[in-house]
This record gives C-alpha cells, structure tokens and sequence, in this order.
C-alpha cells in the first residue's frame, strides 16, 4: 500500500520532493493588496485591509461581528476575557485538541476540565457532556458549579476538530441549561457548516485561525465571531489595548492586549477569502480521492464528514485498527518523504495538565493512538 499511496499523492501535487502537510498556496491578489498595502504606508493595525478582512469574515460565516486578532490562540484568550472567565472559573473543554485550547484557559487562570470526545464527529461528545453535568454539576442562582471542587463551571470550548463539526447544536442547548456560556473553536474549520449554518456561529463566541497551514492564512492571525453586538464591541476594545477613543490622546480604563491584526496580514487573508470557494473545492476533490483509495484497503478508515455537516476536509485523516499499525503507517509514509503526522498527545497527559479534571475517555484514547493525518495542501494552478 505505502509505494502505490506515495505514487498517488505525488501524481496528484505533481511533485518528486517532499510533500508538507499542509502547505499554504498563493494564487490570487496577495501579491497586489501587499503592495498597495505597503504604498499606502498603513502597514500596521490600522488599514483599510483589517476592516475588509473582517467584512469578508462576517459576511461568509453570517456572524454580525468579526473581530481580527493576532492569532487564533489570541482569539480564545480574549473570548474568554470578554465573557468575564475568572480565575479560580472552570472551563469544560475536549482532551484531543490542540494545547492552544487548554493554554488559553490557562491565560485566565481558570483551569480545564477534560471530557471526552465523539467517535465520528471527533468533536466533544454531547453524550459525555450530558453524563459529566448529571452527575458532577448544580446550578445555584443560575451559575454551574461543580460539586467536587465547588468552583463555578462558566464556559464549555468545544472543537471542530480538523474540520468536522461536532455535536454543536446539541453541546449549545445543553450548556445553557446549565449557564455555561459556550465559545466554539472553529480554528480548523473555516468552510465547515452544520444544518446549513457556518461553524463557530452557535454559540455565544467562535473563534478562526488563519496560520500559515490553516485552509487559508494571512501568515499569522485569528478571527472571533460573534451575533452579540455588545460582546464584539468589548473585545475590540479590548484587543486594541482598551484605549478610549480620542484623535491623540491616550487614556486606558482597564488592562487591554495587543491584540490587533495588521494590515499587511489582513491584506494576505483577504486575498485568500477570495479564492476560499476554489479553495473548498479542490480541497473536497482530494478528499473524495484519497476516500476511493482507501476504500479496499483492510485495517484503516478514511474519515468523512458526519451526516448533516459539510466539512471542509482541512486535513484528511485517517484511522488505523492499532497502535502498531499507526506506528507503522508513520515510519513507512515520513521516510518516503511524504509527511502524514499522528494526532496531538491528550491534554491530560501534558505535564501541565495532568491533574486537570477528567472524565473516564476511551474514545479519546482509542483515536489518539489510531488516527494519522494525510498530506492535505491544495493543488497549485497549473500553467
């Protein structure tokens, strides 16, 4: 199997050197909003190219509000701020994740409590979720607390994880019964929509990444989303160093961040937003190649998008029957020079999180030593 998928993945970016994982591929007016950007001499976080780029944003995922940030990470950090996380606060989140996840909880000093994750959306399970609150959780005066520490529960950051929505419109419903204000990370998922509505779009807050091996990148930079005019307002606020407004003077009334997009990324992300269509579609193609290849073969399953969601198949990803065969799969693929990676080590077995919360997680455990991620870049135009 190793030399005929290595055949088919280097025919299909017609290529004889190293595949990435995913690479970034610059096709459209990058190159001129750059130069008009840096013509102008607003290169900084102020320019026309921040405001279009949010536009864009809002416009394509039908949230109210976007709000441009340095990065994704960024972007969970002040959700969490701007929804009055606290230190001491506990945040339900999932343990396959990326650490930004858990990180931004940290940046509070609010600290996470890890339940387990749905075998086909690979998502946080509304199951789960439902279990951990029945049994571990009150709600006093309208706030969750949790019974066996006694702190407050106020916010859930569920994942669409590579792309795939979870369970979102049930984890929402299911939050607010308890007060837990829920922020989606939808940092994998520009392009991804359940029942028709774009991801990061059903809870109080999402949030976007466009790193540079994002479905689309302005090098660096993250997106909050939100319907929630006087929550958009707050983290603007407080992104741009909580600076009161004045044509010269500067006065501050409460600790803001610097937090702020520039114009030269936004420039690029912009640009991208306008090839996102294209983008989508060839990134489906690869998807629905690489689901023929593997379809006979024993032993490995490709993933697909959970019935009622439209994925954007940021990375595609497959799942071994072992431990042993993942292992295998890695070695065989890395030294051919085709790079496929393994998915994140648990949170809870990061030495920083460790004695973190955690619900009993077998599905957690069962993907994070089956699942393997394919080389997923787009095709280059070809002349």
């Amino acid at each position: 199997m190793y030399n005929e998928l290595e055949s088919f993945v280097r025919n299909w970016y017609d290529s004889k050197e190293f595949i990435p994982l995913h690479a970034p591929v610059f096709f459209g007016n990058e190159k001129k909003y750059l130069n008009e950007c840096i013509d102008s001499t607003f290169v900084s976080y102020v320019g026309q190219y921040v405001n279009q780029f949010e536009d864009s944003i809002a416009q394509y995922t039908g949230s109210k509000r976007a709000i441009a940030t340095v990065n994704g990470t960024a972007a969970l950090h002040i959700a969490l701020v701007a929804l009055g996380v606290k230190e001491g606060d506990e945040v339900i989140t999932q343990p396959l994740t990326f650490v930004a996840t858990a990180n931004a909880i940290s940046y509070v000093k609010a600290s996470p409590v890890f339940v387990d994750v749905d075998e086909q959306t690979l998502g946080l399970s509304y199951q789960a979720l439902k279990g951990f609150l029945e049994s571990n959780v009150s709600v006093q005066n309208g706030v969750a607390i949790n019974k066996l520490t006694q702190n407050r529960i106020t916010a859930c950051i569920p994942m669409h994880t590579f792309g795939f929505p979870c369970e979102i419109e049930e984890i929402v419903e299911l939050c607010h019964q308890y007060g837990i204000a829920v922020i989606e990370d939808a940092a994998e998922s520009l392009g991804s929509f359940k029942s028709g509505k774009h991801t990061g779009t059903f809870g109080e807050i999402g949030i976007l990444s466009f790193n540079g091996n994002k479905t689309i990148t302005s090098g660096g930079g993250g997106m909050v989303i939100t319907n929630d005019e006087k929550l958009a307002d707050k983290i603007k606020y407080l992104t741009t160093t909580a600076k009161a407004p004045h044509p010269y003077e500067f006065f501050h009334d409460e600790v803001g961040y610097n937090y702020r997009m520039t114009n030269l990324n936004a420039a690029v992300g912009l640009a991208q937003m306008e090839c996102l269509d294209e983008i989508l579609a060839n990134k489906r193609s690869l998807a629905k190649a690489y689901q023929s290849f593997f379809e006979d073969i024993e032993d490995l399953q490709f993933r697909t998008e959970p019935k009622g969601t439209n994925a954007n198949y940021w990375l595609n990803t497959i799942q071994l029957s072992s431990f042993e065969k993942r292992e295998e799969f890695l070695k065989s693929m890395n030294e051919r020079g085709v790079m496929c990676r393994p998915v994140w080590t648990l949170m809870n077995k990061l030495p920083m999180y460790k004695n973190a919360q955690t619900t009993n997680l077998p599905i957690s455990e069962k993907l994070s030593n089956s699942l393997v991620n394919l080389p997923s870049s787009i095709q280059s135009r070809r002349s």
